[in-house]
C-alpha cells in the first residue's frame, strides 16, 4: 500500500477520516471536464483517449490529467487496444451517481447558482 500512496497524485493527512475521503471522492466529480468525460463514456460505452481529446477539444495533456484522476478514484477503467488506451466507466453506478446528482440539481439549480460557499467566496 505504501508504494501506491507514495505515487498517488494527491496528498492526504496521516489518518484522514472516512468523511474527509468521501469529500475528496466527490471532488473528483467536481470538475466540468471530468463530468463531460463521464457523460461521453456513459453515452458511448468506450472511447479512446484520442477520441476524448477530439470531442472535448482540449489539449491531450489536459485530458490525460483528468482521465488519470478519474481512473485513480475508480470512476473509469482502461484497456489497451494495440497502441490506444480505451476508456470506459468502471462501474455502471458511476452513471447512476451522475444521473442522481443531475436530478437533484434540477430541484435546486437556483440555489446552487447563488451559493457562494461552494464557490469558495467564503474562506
Amino acid at each position: 500500500m505504501e508504494a501506491v500512496i507514495a505515487n498517488a497524485p494527491f496528498t492526504l493527512t496521516a489518518a484522514p477520516s472516512r468523511t474527509d475521503l468521501l469529500a475528496k471522492y466527490f471532488r473528483g466529480l467536481g470538475d466540468p471536464t471530468r463530468l463531460r468525460i463521464l457523460r461521453l463514456l456513459a453515452e458511448d460505452g468506450e472511447l479512446s483517449a484520442g477520441e476524448l481529446v477530439r470531442r472535448l477539444e482540449m489539449p491531450q495533456a489536459t485530458v490525460s490529467t483528468h482521465l488519470g484522476c478519474l481512473r485513480w478514484c475508480g470512476f473509469v477503467a482502461t484497456r489497451r487496444n494495440d497502441r490506444s488506451i480505451i476508456y470506459s466507466l468502471a462501474d455502471p453506478r458511476v452513471s447512476e451517481l451522475v444521473a442522481i446528482a443531475e436530478s437533484l440539481f434540477e430541484d435546486n439549480a437556483e440555489h446552487v447558482a447563488c451559493c457562494q460557499t461552494i464557490d469558495g467566496a467564503l474562506s
